[in-house]
């Protein structure tokens, strides 16, 4: 089937039950674990909480695969094959704003893998604590190789280019103005046909959630039924080199086998990737006066232990309508006890039309103050205050975080916690 035929199961943190059409009835019946699974598959459980997790955060899916996922030699360090790291004290702390031009994509083959940059992130993997944000840069796909992320979930924003990602329940597109999420431990392949650029949020602790809503009642923002997991699709291929890359504790380890690891024939379970298409955000905003929160533009958010405090929330400034009288329209100036990472996935974002441009990134460090630019602030306070549809054909996103540090591309900065990671879109 052809990517753009993909077809998709809806709905978020659902019970899904899916099975590849060219083997009926692969799933058990009535069980997870019989003494002979159907077409001979092997039953394979992927836990992505404890075992004794409440029922209502408890994340796991079995898979009924082929050949079961031990079957792979030892595996072996890599040593540096990307720009990422946790090093975080490796660079001085920088309170500054911080701004970055659009990433460079390279010239010659560089996969989804190789390509990723680390920008900015605070906490470590081993202590299941913290973040990373990076960015990717890519032009060619990854050929018999795939990876999974021991340390924690991806949350992938396209910017340039289509992405195709394979995983071991399905396959997925993503273009730019979607958003990604493959969780911790699920391997996938990603597949581009041309320069390809984007951001990759890493959160270490727990899963992506839908915000509460409170008083806006049952619906807005980031409707469920609009996520999409894949349904199964497998292949049959072995007497093949194949190699799975491993990230774990922020190095890279690669161990080969003679089989793709997309076999998996059949799936249940609520632990799965997912894409949302950032165009079906249903926008709140202030009819009246001031200017609202930014957590109201809030997509995804990834809890901490303390009530209302995010280890990173994911947040769009779409395309809306600004209608407030007697009030200063922009973003207001600003400080947080939280940092704010930004990008820009396309248009012009209203703050910083001169300086922020697609593919590139903005960071504003805990209590680092922050705001629109002289013009920005020159225009909005004289302007006549008309009904206006602003950011109109741009898209800007971002996170906000508990502290951080970047250096290189990436620069010493604390990001944790992170107020939002915001990213900036335009139609």
């Amino acid at each position: 089937m052809a990517w753009h035929q993909l077809q998709y199961q809806s709905g978020f943190g659902n019970e899904f039950a899916t099975c590849d059409p060219r083997c009926p009835d692969a799933l058990p019946k009535g069980q997870n674990n019989p003494q002979k699974c159907p077409y001979g598959l092997y039953a394979e459980q992927l836990s992505g909480t404890a075992f004794t997790a409440p029922r209502e955060s408890n994340r796991r899916t079995w898979l009924y695969r082929i050949r079961p996922s031990v079957c792979h030699e030892p595996f072996t360090a890599l040593g540096q094959c990307n720009d990422t790291t946790i090093r975080w004290d490796d660079e001085p702390p920088n309170p500054n704003q911080t701004l970055w031009r659009p990433f460079e994509i390279p010239s010659g083959a560089v996969d989804f893998v190789s390509g990723l940059h680390t920008v900015c992130g605070a906490g470590h993997p081993r202590d299941r604590c913290g973040l990373a944000i990076h960015v990717y840069c890519c032009t060619v796909g990854m050929t018999d190789t795939c990876m999974y992320n021991s340390d924690g979930h991806f949350l992938i924003v396209p910017q340039q280019g289509e992405l195709h990602i394979t995983t071991e329940l399905g396959r997925l597109a993503a273009k730019p103005n979607e958003i990604c999420v493959i969780p911790q431990g699920v391997k996938f392949a990603v597949d581009v046909s041309g320069p390809s650029r984007g951001y990759v949020l890493e959160v270490y602790n727990n899963h992506f959630q839908l915000p509460n809503l409170g008083p806006i009642g049952a619906n807005g923002l980031a409707n469920p039924r609009d996520f999409l997991s894949p349904c199964a699709w497998f292949e049959d291929r072995d007497g093949i080199e194949f190699h799975v890359i491993a990230k774990f504790q922020g190095s890279w380890f690669r161990a080969r086998q003679q089989h793709s690891p997309f076999d998996v024939v059949a799936w249940h379970g609520n632990l799965t990737p997912y894409k949302y298409d950032l165009a079906n955000f249903m926008v709140i905003n202030a009819t009246a006066f001031d200017h609202a929160d930014p957590s109201i533009f809030t997509v995804l958010t990834c809890p901490s232990e303390r009530p209302g405090t995010a280890i990173a929330d994911f947040v769009i400034f779409p395309p809306r309508w600004a209608v407030q009288e007697h009030t200063f329209r922009p973003p207001y100036y600003h400080r947080n006890c939280m940092s704010e990472f930004m990008g820009l996935i396309y248009g012009a974002y209203e703050a910083k039309e001169d300086s922020l441009r697609p593919g590139g990134a903005t960071l504003h460090s805990m209590m680092t103050p922050h705001g629109p630019d002289a013009q920005c602030f020159e225009a909005a306070s004289t302007e006549p205050l008309q009904p206006r549809h602003i950011a109109a054909g741009t898209q800007a996103s971002g996170t906000a975080r508990r502290s951080a540090n970047t250096a290189d591309r990436r620069t010493a900065f604390n990001l944790w916690p992170l107020s939002y990671i915001q990213f900036a879109t335009e139609e």
